[in-house]
């Protein structure tokens, strides 16, 4: 195979560059960048080479046949033209994968059935058999990219990603793709450290994989040298050519020659994890890499005092913690905080580079980013940051890094370090104090009254000390704090290092675990916004109130599900409940009519326009026992509607009801309802119409939370009105109520149902 070919080295965008520069330094020159890839031509020994020695590439793709097609026959007969004998047999497995922007033939399903089609019509008409489909360990992959203007058919040399190096045992939660760790250490031009003998530090190293690649790239050691097999193995050029596979040992032993010489003149590397666990997965990781004796890793926080492994000052890599939920990367601001005082406390002189996909997050590390670049971890788009610290130059969090496009320089030169904010100072430290002992005297008090009463989630601390502006409540074993959004008068910084405070003692004063700590930032919702999803990822657990259960989301949503101040006015619906029907309007996510038919209803109808929190109410009323269904007739109806427009037909229907429960929104300008809804200004005719769908005994509860709310005097025309906002307010929220309540009735002795 000594003619030349053409090739292709796909790679994560933005990384082209780095593929090119291995190209050639292998002696590969014939390349030509395209985005996702590297064009090249050479000999396929060549090929050979870039699969052991490519540390950025993903495959390394074998060009067999270039054509233009206009419809899909043209696609079958240009495939059942290649002589597919010539590269495997029938007895081989196949994998097939199209990529098709093509304007008729547009369907990469499709494409890829026909290309199968293909392949195996063409041995079955020559031996009467045919190759057998294995998508997951296939001995030969097919790869076919079609457009209007070039359609292409490869041949994968790579087999499995060249990201499997064959030494990942096993792996964190997240782990980072090896691909990647090598393109952040060409980045962080490791190189030109290792040359030097300087060392390598990872202080939140996971599963090791930034210590391996770092310590493969110094040792200068093949990256593929571990892997068992490649997808050329079973390529009949390859297979059945003695010169093709001794040219291929000889590769194979002069890298093994490589990494010997390497090893010798490793520098220091080193790394760390606060998870026992980790640092055992990465040690087995390292093993696997045959590395034990280059890289040394050992248990420590990096939020703490993290110190050098050695006096010399070399380039720190890490991969932190994204953080993608709402919750998380708040509570991560406070992990970047802390990891940037130890940088500048331990390390100075060191360059320090971090990736992340958060912009928040890397400004609160408090350094000035001299380089930054586009990275891609996956799909997620992510920013690597490189600092020079020198903590002789202290600076403002707010300079600290923002996003750029590309890889240009943060300034235009290599600045200097600016360090964090000032230090808090005595006067934060005896606030801390203050909010420490205040929580802890608020626990104390509250734990107790919660045992008595059976309540396993309540609220702990409300703003008590206004420097300290949060609520915090109690989950079972969860916590969730809400930082209430700070006056624009409020220094940033001084707000940061307050809810750091926080999280310095939450966790141990209320008796639980830090990672089950969740941190939202509480900002003024308007419209639509008030109770829109805040994340994708969906985390749910289940809580007990009164021997029932909810289901509550702790990340994804501002709210939890269980509004914690209605606790009382739940419990006095299901006293009322009893054989009645019971109506729920703007329900939420159900937990009032939960407890309706705990009392006994006779019936239920639960309203509300939300999809999300109508399916969630009917999973909490399942999760209870009670079952119905939103699009048939049942005892438990889930009706999803805008309310003021359901509310109209219900009573053009003379629909009846004999208990009421109406919770709306503040405000809201869906893009679902007909109409704004304001409370303060629409109640009275919010009400009137449940007093016409209210039978003569019934019971209508009526609550909001709206601020310097006036109840319309003129509805004590039509009913009788009794405001029990103090029977409906529990312990726990009693210095600081967050809703008011009204029992509106037709009756006055209906009324007194309402004690």
């Amino acid at each position: 195979m000594k003619q030349s070919n053409h090739f292709f080295a796909t790679c994560s965008k933005g990384v082209e560059d780095l593929v090119q520069k291995e190209l050639e330094q292998l002696d590969i020159t014939d390349t030509k960048i395209h985005t996702g890839g590297v064009a090249f031509s050479g000999e396929v020994a060549d090929a050979y080479k870039v699969c052991l020695w490519s540390r950025v590439a993903s495959r390394i793709l074998l060009q067999l046949k270039e054509f233009t097609i206009e419809s899909d026959d043209d696609l079958y007969s240009a495939i059942i033209s290649i002589d597919w004998s010539e590269h495997f047999s029938e007895d081989n497995t196949l994998a097939i994968d199209c990529f098709s922007s093509h304007s008729i033939v547009n369907n990469s399903h499709f494409a890829t059935l026909r290309v199968k089609d293909a392949i195996v019509d063409q041995f079955v008409q020559n031996t009467e058999q045919r190759p057998s489909i294995d998508r997951e360990s296939p001995d030969i992959r097919i790869n076919v990219y079609l457009s209007d203007k070039q359609c292409l058919v490869y041949l994968d040399l790579s087999g499995d990603a060249l990201h499997k190096r064959g030494y990942r045992q096993s792996a964190g939660s997240a782990p980072l793709r090896e691909t990647l760790a090598a393109s952040m250490l060409y980045r962080a031009k490791w190189n030109n450290f290792y040359e030097q003998a300087l060392p390598f530090y990872d202080p939140m190293c996971g599963s090791g994989t930034l210590l391996i690649e770092a310590a493969m790239m110094a040792a200068n050691i093949a990256p593929g040298l571990l892997r068992k097999k490649f997808g050329f193995f079973n390529w009949k050029p390859f297979a059945q050519d003695k010169a093709e596979s001794d040219r291929w040992h000889a590769a194979l032993q002069d890298a093994e020659e490589k990494k010997q010489t390497g090893l010798a003149a490793a520098p220091v590397i080193s790394g760390s994890d606060n998870s026992e666990q980790l640092v055992g997965i990465a040690r087995t990781n390292i093993k696997a890499a045959g590395l034990e004796s280059v890289i040394k890793v050992f248990l420590q926080d990096a939020s703490k005092d993290i110190t050098p492994y050695t006096e010399k000052q070399g380039l720190i890599v890490t991969n932190p913690p994204y953080g993608k939920r709402i919750g998380q990367v708040q509570l991560l601001r406070t992990l970047y905080h802390r990891f940037g005082l130890q940088l500048k406390k331990n390390f100075d002189g060191w360059t320090a580079v971090i990736i992340t996909s958060e912009q928040e997050l890397a400004k609160s590390i408090g350094l000035r980013a001299f380089r930054k670049n586009t990275l891609f971890n996956g799909a997620l788009k992510s920013v690597l940051y490189q600092y020079k610290i020198d903590s002789r130059r202290p600076g403002r969090a707010d300079d600290a890094a923002t996003e750029i496009e590309g890889d240009d320089k943060a300034d235009g030169k290599e600045s200097d370090v600016k360090a964090a904010a000032h230090s808090p100072g005595q006067q934060t430290s005896e606030h801390a104090l203050m909010f420490a002992n205040r929580l802890k005297k608020n626990y104390k008090h509250l734990k107790k009254w919660a045992r008595k009463n059976n309540v396993s989630c309540y609220r702990v601390y409300d703003a008590d000390i206004p420097q300290y502006a949060v609520a915090i409540d109690k989950y079972e074993h969860w916590v969730h704090v809400q930082e209430y959004q700070a006056p624009k008068t409020i220094d940033k910084q001084k707000a940061f290092l307050r809810i750091n405070d926080v999280i310095d003692v939450v966790a141990d004063i209320l008796e639980t675990k830090q990672q089950n700590v969740v941190l939202k930032v509480r900002k003024k919702q308007e419209g639509s916004s008030q109770y829109q999803k805040q994340d994708k990822k969906e985390y749910t657990t289940t809580v007990t109130e009164n021997g029932l259960k909810f289901i509550i989301n702790m990340y994804d949503y501002i709210d939890t599900g269980l509004f914690l101040d209605h606790r009382a006015t739940r419990s006095l619906v299901k006293k009322l409940a009893k054989d009645r029907s019971f109506l729920n309007l703007f329900a939420y996510t159900g937990s009032v009519t939960v407890y309706a038919a705990a009392g006994g209803a006779a019936s239920t109808t639960t309203v509300d326009m939300s999809n999300t929190y109508l399916n969630w109410a009917q999973e909490n009323m399942e999760l209870n026992g009670y079952t119905g269904n939103v699009y048939t007739e049942s005892r438990h109806k889930f009706i999803r509607e805008d309310c003021l427009k359901w509310l109209k037909q219900a009573i053009d229907e003379n629909q009846k009801y004999q208990l009421i429960f109406v919770d709306p929104p503040t405000f809201s300008n869906s893009k679902k309802m007909d109409t704004s809804l304001d409370i303060n200004r629409d109640h009275a005719a919010l009400l009137s119409g449940c007093l016409a769908l209210l039978e003569d005994d019934g019971q209508i509860i009526f609550s909001t939370n709206a601020k310097s709310f006036k109840f319309d005097e003129s509805l004590r025309d039509d009913c009788f009105i009794k405001e029990i906002t103090a029977q409906t307010t529990t312990e726990d929220f009693r210095r600081k109520p967050l809703h008011r309540c009204w029992c509106l009735t037709k009756q006055e002795a209906a009324l007194e149902k309402c004690r």
